[in-house]
């Protein structure tokens, strides 16, 4: 770690228009927390930013499907979000909103400031989509066409979220308003366009070398490669950048302060980033300090954690917005995570397939330290360089073997025996040097991981620690030399080198899992973590001081996690239960609604040999031995006809005799449990193997060819 003063780290803003997902703590929210929390632990001055981006099309166009207005909508999903955010543990400094004053102040200032510039921004008066019945130009969002590249039906006017290819509205092939559902038109529209090809040359040097300005801005091998290799494919792709427009045609957002900007508000990803600067504004200001500190120091690093959707936002257009004002550091690393899925799918609101934040904290409102279980478990399968996916399996595995076989495990032995030998109170200060020594390697590692965003990997340290810990404390088996020796220096030795290890445990999860880091510490009596602990921790080990003092007092032991596979409480693991039931009935249900493929073409003279007619059944009777098979006489006007039918399972002989069909006539009569069929009545069997006849829409005489 350097010896930075200050650090400024932001997630992403998260889109006020709907509850967020497992994906989304896993993404941008979690790691952000995990890293915050460790550099508070070192002493750091660090502000933890986040807030609502409550602007944009996608909110317009559910308000105006839903009849209500837009602050309706951010005003619920900013309070759900930033609510549940708390409950997770997510320790955000400020969580503030683009709807507030202080950021429309900040953004029409940023922008102001470059266009009097005069070398930032263009003027295009352009042909856009306008929606007549409606009276307004359509965002790009708000138009939806054929893919030209892919040919998805669904595509909006700016992407294809099925191919991922960037689209202008021009493009899609029969374009439809999502307002009025009819086809747009194209009227003329006056937009500013900001120059970001101008800014590629620097970018490119910045992005491969972390050169800024003829100077070592930051290490680009520390950097993730799939955030430069995206940013790359940007910078020397095909096309190269363009001028991106910042401005549309809405009447919810930033008004454009300009004259001319009349009706039109600022786009939503100009908007959206300034958000990070205005919410430290507001936080410095609640907090008496100076939010330039913290963005336009030379003793500060900004560090931004998002999804890979928001890679080129992030390392292309904010930054290249950040120097054309001239004053704002840009961000030392952009540590963006890829994808979380579930259950080997993406999450899909539409069809229930995933689970959001509130809902995991309301279904699971009965699992002990569902809030770690749930933190524990999306670190240890984070999508930190490629996506993974999250398994309610290994949600059970990760809980029952490492947080409660591993790390519970051991912390309640250690506290259990400390008050079964010694009434709870430490009787020896003694720490081995080797475990000392191997502590104190283990604690260096777990620090270079975690100062490398590589969180699986620090948590994994965390669970070697412990490991070691549990190998050490089996090794000397202290409850065979008690046994012979209660007074042994042993036993007293081994307990406080276990506690020692106990309390560095507590102090190293609680980036991880904070509640839990509160549990172990009021178990071994220590105050809960705060600022500072973790250098303090560091210099006691280097300098071979004891963790605690003479006589100290350990409180009673208690459960830190219970399993969910318990064979005498069943009610952990009929939570997950619940949850696995809930996808199975979406995956039943969708087997339900497949179809069998379309049989291979045929010619349609093949068809006209067919000879299918209308007939009724006269008489069923079972066939003999044959639990499946019917015996039915069908008339079908010429004459009367006895053919087979396997359907004995599904209809009672009496309860189809005047049941209208049709019959294949012409099919070559063949024995079936010595009964010669002459014929075939035509069914309809759904996915479940549920017959229905096929017959006329209405009563027919029998003998009719079906063409």
């Amino acid at each position: 770690m350097t010896t930075t003063k200050r650090y400024t780290v932001t997630s992403a803003l998260p889109y006020a228009n709907g509850a967020l997902h497992l994906g989304h703590l896993a993404g941008a929210y979690l790691p952000a927390d995990i890293y915050v929390r460790y550099l508070r632990l070192l002493g750091k001055d660090v502000v933890f930013i986040c807030g609502s981006d409550e602007h944009g099309a996608a909110i317009t166009i559910r308000a105006k499907k839903e009849g209500i207005s837009p602050k309706d909508i951010i005003d619920k999903y900013h309070e759900l979000n930033k609510a549940t955010f708390e409950k997770l543990g997510i320790s955000f400094d400020i969580y503030h909103r683009t709807s507030a004053a202080l950021h429309h102040e900040t953004a029409q200032a940023f922008f102001k400031k470059l266009y009097e510039k005069g070398d930032e921004f263009e003027e295009r008066t352009s042909e856009q989509y306008y929606d007549e019945e409606f009276d307004q130009f359509l965002a790009d969002r708000y138009i939806t066409g054929t893919c030209p590249k892919c040919s998805h039906e669904e595509a909006y006017g700016d992407q294809c979220e099925n191919c991922g290819s960037t689209l202008s509205p021009t493009e899609l092939i029969n374009p439809r308003s999502t307002l009025s559902g009819n086809p747009p038109v194209l009227r003329t529209t006056t937009h500013w366009f900001f120059k970001l090809d101008k800014h590629a040359d620097w970018l490119r040097e910045w992005v491969r070398e972390g050169i800024l300005d003829g100077k070592q801005h930051h290490d680009p091998k520390a950097w993730k490669k799939h955030v430069v290799g995206q940013c790359l494919s940007w910078l020397d792709g095909e096309d190269g950048l363009q001028p991106r427009a910042i401005t549309r045609d809405l009447d919810w957002g930033i008004p454009v302060p300009i004259q001319g900007g009349e009706g039109k508000v600022l786009y939503v990803w100009f908007d959206a980033p300034i958000g990070y600067i205005s919410a430290t504004k507001q936080w410095a200001e609640d907090q008496g300090k100076d939010w330039k500190d913290y963005w336009q120091s030379d003793e500060a690093e900004l560090v931004h954690f998002i999804g890979k959707d928001n890679i080129v936002f992030h390392c292309i257009v904010f930054p290249a917005m950040l120097k054309a004002d001239g004053n704002y550091n840009l961000p030392v690393n952009v540590p963006a995570n890829q994808f979380l899925n579930f259950e080997g799918r993406k999450f899909s609101k539409s069809k229930g397939w995933g689970i959001e934040q509130h809902q995991y904290l309301q279904e699971f409102a009965n699992f002990p330290n569902k809030e770690d279980a749930l933190r524990y478990t999306l670190i240890r399968n984070a999508p930190e360089n490629k996506d993974s996916d999250f398994k309610w399996d290994e949600f059970v595995d990760f809980h029952d073997n490492e947080l409660v076989g591993n790390i519970g495990n051991f912390i309640n032995r250690v506290v259990v025996l400390t008050n079964k030998y010694y009434a709870g109170k430490i009787s020896s200060l003694s720490f081995g040097a080797e475990q000392r020594e191997k502590l104190i390697a283990l604690v260096a590692k777990y620090q270079k991981e975690v100062e490398g965003f590589r969180f699986r990997e620090a948590l994994q340290t965390f669970l070697e620690i412990s490991s070691f810990g549990n190998t050490y404390l089996q090794d000397v088996s202290p409850w065979k030399i008690w046994k012979e020796d209660p007074d042994s220096e042993t036993v007293r030795n081994c307990l406080y080198t276990c506690l020692e290890i106990v309390a560095v445990l507590s102090v190293l999860c609680e980036p991880f899992i904070p509640f839990s880091s509160k549990k172990i510490r009021k178990l071994i009596n220590l105050p809960e973590v705060k600022n500072g602990d973790l250098q303090e921790l560091i210099d006691q080990l280097q300098n071979g001081a004891a963790l605690f003092t003479e006589n100290h007092q350990l409180n009673e032991p208690e459960l830190l996690f219970a399993k969910i596979n318990d064979r005498k409480d069943d009610s952990r693991k009929l939570i997950i239960e619940k949850q696995k039931k809930h996808l199975q009935a979406i995956l039943d249900e969708e087997q339900s609604n497949q179809r069998e493929p379309i049989k291979a073409e045929i010619a349609y003279d093949d068809f006209i040999k067919l000879d299918i007619r209308t007939g009724t059944i006269t008489k069923a009777e079972p066939v003999e031995k044959a639990d499946k098979l019917l015996k039915l006489t069908v008339d079908i006007g010429l004459e009367q006809r006895t053919v087979v039918s396997g359907i004995a399972k599904h209809f009672k002989p009496e309860a189809i005799i005047g049941q209208q069909v049709l019959l294949l006539a012409n099919l070559a009569p063949r024995k079936l449990r010595g009964v010669l069929s002459q014929g075939m009545v035509l069914m309809a069997e759904d996915e479940k193997g549920k017959l229905t006849f096929v017959k006329p829409g209405e009563q027919w005489d029998n003998g009719h060819i079906v063409r």
